[in-house]
C-alpha cells in the first residue's frame, strides 16, 4: 500500500494570500492568517493525502529571535498540531506528521550552531502530544543527519528522516557526501525519504535508497533549481522560479515511477500542489 503525502504548504500560502513572501514566510502566515492554513490542509486531504504535515517547518529558535518573536516558539508550534490536527478529523480521518526543518535555513550544509541536539529535541517534546510521527525534512548533511536524529529519538513516536539531494547528481547530499552514506546512520529512522529537489534528481536518489531495509520514499519539489542565493540566510521564494512544465500529469509520471522503484510514501514538496497529490492519488491508491 501507498501512503500518499500532502505537497508543499509554503508555495500553497504564497499563492493563497495577498501578503509579501518574507523569511519568515509560513510561520508569518501562522500568526496572521492560520485560516489559510487550514484550507491547504483541507485542500490536501479532499485530494487524497492520507497524511497532513505540520507547518512546523521552519518554527525554529534561531529564526524567531531575529524577529522578535522566540516567545512565540511554543504557542506556534502548537497551533500549526492544532490545526493539523483539525483539518485531520474534518477529513474523518488520516494522519498528522511534525513538520522540523533544518536549523538556520533549508539546504545547509555546514556546521551546526552549538546544542543543535536539544533544539531539536525541544520541538519533538512540544509536537509529540499531538503528531503521528516526526518528519524530519531537507537535511542536506551526514552530521545534521546524526543530530536530527538523536534530537528526535525517545518521544515515543516514529521518525522519519527526509534528507536533500543535488539537483544535478542525486547521489549525492546537497553537502556533496555520498547518498548511500545516509543509510549507514538510520538505525533510529523508521523511514528514509527524499524531499526538496527536482523530480529527476529524486528519482536518481531513490534508486539509491531502494537498498535500504527501512520503508522509503519521496517528494520532490517544483523549482527549477535551488539557487546558490537561495541559500543564504535571509532568502526568501522570490530567489526561486517554478517550472511550467510538471503539470499534475507529468509530476505522477515520476510518482509512479518510485512506486515501481518500491517507494510507498509519495507526495509532494514545493510547487506540488492539491491537483498534484490527486493525480497521484488516483494513479496509486
Amino acid at each position: 500500500m501507498i501512503t500518499i503525502l500532502d505537497g508543499g504548504m509554503g508555495q500553497e500560502l504564497i499563492a493563497r494570500s495577498t501578503a509579501e513572501p518574507t523569511p519568515l514566510w509560513a510561520t508569518k502566515v501562522l500568526l496572521d492568517e492560520p485560516e489559510l492554513v487550514r484550507s491547504v490542509h483541507d485542500d490536501f486531504f479532499a485530494a487524497g493525502a492520507m497524511v497532513a504535515t505540520t507547518n512546523s517547518y521552519a518554527i525554529h529558535r534561531d529564526r524567531l529571535i531575529p524577529a522578535g518573536l522566540n516567545d512565540q516558539f511554543e504557542p506556534l508550534h502548537r497551533a500549526a498540531c492544532e490545526i493539523a490536527c483539525a483539518s485531520r478529523d474534518a477529513a474523518g480521518g488520516g494522519r498528522v506528521a511534525g513538520a522540523i526543518g533544518p536549523l538556520i535555513g533549508s539546504y545547509q550544509t555546514g556546521p551546526l550552531p552549538q546544542g543543535a541536539v536539544e533544539r531539536f529535541s525541544e520541538v519533538c517534546r512540544i509536537q509529540a502530544p499531538y503528531v503521528d510521527h516526526f518528519l524530519i525534512e531537507t537535511v542536506s548533511a551526514l552530521d545534521h543527519v546524526q543530530a536530527t536524529l538523536a534530537g528526535a529519538t525517545g518521544h515515543g513516536k516514529p521518525v522519519w528522516l527526509s534528507v536533500s539531494v543535488d539537483d544535478y547528481d542525486g547521489t549525492m547530499l546537497r553537502s556533496g557526501e555520498a547518498l548511500e552514506n545516509v543509510m549507514d546512520h538510520i538505525d533510529d529512522a523508521d523511514a528514509l525519504l527524499v524531499n526538496c529537489a527536482t523530480p529527476e534528481a529524486v528519482t536518481m536518489a531513490v534508486d539509491v535508497i531502494k537498498g535500504c531495509d527501512k520503508p522509503f520514499g519521496a517528494y520532490a519539489n517544483g523549482f527549477t533549481e535551488i539557487t546558490q542565493r537561495f541559500v543564504q540566510v535571509g532568502a526568501t521564494v522570490k530567489e526561486l522560479s517554478a517550472r511550467t512544465d510538471l503539470t499534475p500529469d507529468a509530476y505522477a509520471d515520476f510518482a509512479e515511477d518510485w512506486a515501481k522503484m518500491g517507494a510507498t510514501i509519495i507526495g509532494g514538496c514545493c510547487e506540488v500542489g492539491p491537483a498534484h497529490i490527486a493525480e497521484i492519488t488516483r494513479r496509486l491508491t
